[in-house]
């Protein structure tokens, strides 16, 4: 129990992995649930997990990443990237589950596919999500831009195409 946060929510390594990689995150939350920490950590895998990758670059554990809230996800990212903001890869192929797994959206699929945001469902209604690259000069801190629809979740259904994403990513830099 510190400064009054909770654990709202606990992945394991079945939860968020890859045929490689893989990592254990416990989310605290406030009392009013405006406010997350993700606490991530590795777990075994073939190769070096992103975690892995960070801690060796940052020298020691720190922020890896902070998600921004918007209402205009599509704005905000076509902005970004007018901007030279540079994103993760979402794999074509990833957007022709999403009818099927998430259900309809407002937004249209193929303009969020040229944008390559993510979109996720849980109980309470969806999300959209994108995460830079990283935006130092090592594979340390990168951005997530989140918008929320109704839906209290972390873009599980997410998790192995992000990290596929970020793999792809390590395998260009040899950190794999």
């Amino acid at each position: 129990n510190v400064m009054g946060f909770a654990n709202l929510v606990t992945f394991d390594d079945k939860d968020i992995s890859t045929q490689y990689t893989a990592l254990m995150s416990k989310v605290m939350t406030n009392g009013n649930g405006r406010i997350k920490f993700p606490i991530n950590e590795p777990a075994q895998g073939l190769k070096k997990s992103q975690i892995e990758e960070y801690l060796d670059f940052y020298e020691g554990p720190g922020c890896q990443h902070i998600a921004v809230a918007t209402d205009d996800i599509v704005f905000t990212v076509s902005e970004m990237r007018k901007r030279g903001v540079e994103f993760l890869h979402v794999p074509g192929s990833y957007y022709d589950t999403v009818p099927d797994r998430v259900g309809e959206i407002a937004e249209d699929l193929e303009n969020l596919k040229r944008l390559g945001i993510m979109v996720d469902r849980d109980e309470e209604g969806y999300l959209l999500q994108i995460f830079t690259k990283p935006v130092e000069d090592r594979p340390t801190l990168f951005f997530e831009i989140i918008q929320r629809k109704g839906a209290k979740s972390f873009g599980k259904g997410n998790f192995k195409a992000l990290f596929e994403s970020i793999e792809a990513e390590q395998a260009r830099r040899g950190t794999l």
